[in-house]
């Protein structure tokens, strides 16, 4: 909930509420209510940090979070490049191990 966040954090709710107006948060509502996850959280500690300790402005963060997105999902797909690689190669492998056997 938007008041526990917002002590957890040091801000004021409606700091919150700024950020999710701003889409830099998009925290899930039940009731009227503002539910925060474990990620969302994490997001914010981030705009935090950027905002408070590096001077970041908002423009500023926005890009930043949605470079460090880009990154994610890039890193999310490269690993399963890799993967299909890494089966690829293993198949190969085990073909020419089989080759080698019955010749």
């Amino acid at each position: 909930m938007i008041s526990v966040v917002s002590d957890m954090l040091g801000v004021h709710p409606q700091t919150l509420r700024l950020y999710e107006r701003e889409g830099l948060i998009k925290p899930k509502r039940v009731n009227n209510q503002r539910l925060y996850s474990r990620e969302d959280i994490e997001r914010l500690s981030l705009i935090l940090e950027l905002t408070r300790e590096l001077g970041v402005n908002k423009a500023g963060v926005d890009i930043i979070l949605r470079m460090r997105e880009r990154m994610i999902a890039l890193q999310r797909e490269m690993e399963m490049m890799m993967q299909c690689l890494e089966d690829d190669l293993r198949r190969q492998f085990q073909k020419r191990i089989k080759e080698i056997l019955s010749e």
